[in-house]
């Protein structure tokens, strides 16, 4: 038997570059060196009204934040379902980027993108978005700005991280559950297989716009399944803002402006404070907190061929681990009568028969 030298202390600490390693003497001589990378990210989240308004300055700063004086090529991708609900919206951007053309500027019209579940499961569109990147010429240095929703951020996104390993990308989510979760993390997705985000990367965008006034138009379907991912890190991180939100359903039904811009904002900062303090912005442990409920809703979307929205999936998973909890101790039985009460009032379901579907 050989004998082995270690040096552990490389392994575990030390300055960025090759911090460590060890020559092992066994009948296979071999040495090992480690590298430790420390990369940090920085990208904002702004919450705001009109920011496309020529006046508001917020786009153009966000895209000239680095400094330098070069005219910033821009490619902007638009949810054709929110294009839809607001005719004016791509005229808007133009005339916002014509507005500031000493500092930015389009390589081409907006470019319609299909919103949906459905729309993630298209490799086909990945591939378009890839060829339109390519023809246009975009760079590192260009800027991919991609207006919509969730499903249309994650595939814009995707395409975006895969060319040149990484195009600026500037997102404008457009739906409550895009601005509270999906759009100010650092995933992007594509479904597959029947696998909800079996393929995806991790990419932290250039900046995350949140204009409030793209809510305005939402589909009250929409509007309420939105919800469904602020009750479940309320569950997991915030006992005030689980109080809340069992208090305001009855408006948040209704439409109230006020009480939705309330729930995004906090939401999406409750999901930014885990993705930055949690230790593991990448998921590359185990431990997954943020997806409470979600094991079973993406069963259901998938199940359901996505006649089931994600936010209508994931208020039937959080009902059911919340449930769970509950029967463990974890939980009193007080919190899932007042989340169920309160799932109910806002429009939200808490079942669905294909949980009663057994496999073959």
């Amino acid at each position: 038997m050989g004998t082995t030298a270690h040096h552990a202390a490389g392994i575990g600490g030390g300055r960025a570059g090759v911090v460590g390693g060890s020559t092992v003497k066994t009948r296979f001589p071999h040495e090992v060196v480690v590298q430790r990378l420390s990369v940090p990210f920085t990208y904002p989240v702004v919450f705001t009204r009109n920011l496309f308004h020529p006046e508001n300055p917020l786009f153009r700063d966000t895209v000239t934040r680095h400094g330098g004086h070069s005219v910033h090529r821009l490619f902007v991708c638009l949810d054709a379902g929110l294009a839809a609900a607001n005719p004016r919206l791509a005229q808007r951007i133009c005339r916002y980027v014509q507005r500031h053309s000493d500092r930015m500027t389009l390589v081409a019209e907006p470019f319609l993108v299909p919103g949906g579940e459905k729309a993630k499961c298209s490799r086909r569109l990945v591939s378009r978005l890839i060829e339109r990147f390519s023809t246009l010429r975009l760079c590192r240095q260009s800027f991919v700005v991609a207006v919509g929703g969730g499903s249309m951020l994650d595939v814009v996104g995707f395409a975006a991280s895969l060319v040149h390993r990484g195009l600026r990308l500037i997102r404008v989510p457009s739906t409550v559950e895009a601005q509270n979760d999906v759009g100010v993390g650092v995933k992007t997705g594509l479904d597959g297989h029947g696998v909800k985000n079996l393929v995806g990367t991790f990419a932290p965008p250039w900046a995350v716009l949140n204009d409030f006034a793209l809510l305005d138009t939402l589909p009250r379907r929409d509007w309420i399944g939105g919800t469904a991912e602020a009750f479940k890190v309320a569950l997991i991180k915030d006992r005030r803002f689980f109080d809340f939100l069992c208090r305001q359903a009855g408006r948040l039904a209704a439409g109230d402006r006020a009480a939705m811009e309330t729930l995004v904002r906090r939401c999406a900062l409750l999901h930014l404070r885990h993705i930055r303090e949690g230790g593991d912005p990448f998921e590359m442990g185990s431990a997954r907190p943020l997806d409470f409920g979600h094991w079973s809703a993406h069963q259901l979307e998938v199940l359901s061929s996505y006649a089931l929205r994600h936010g209508e999936a994931v208020a039937i998973g959080i009902a059911l681990d919340t449930y769970c909890a509950v029967r463990l101790g974890f939980l009193p039985a007080s919190v899932l009568t007042r989340l169920l009460r309160a799932l109910r009032r806002i429009g939200l379901p808490i079942w669905h028969p294909l949980l009663e579907k057994r496999r073959p």
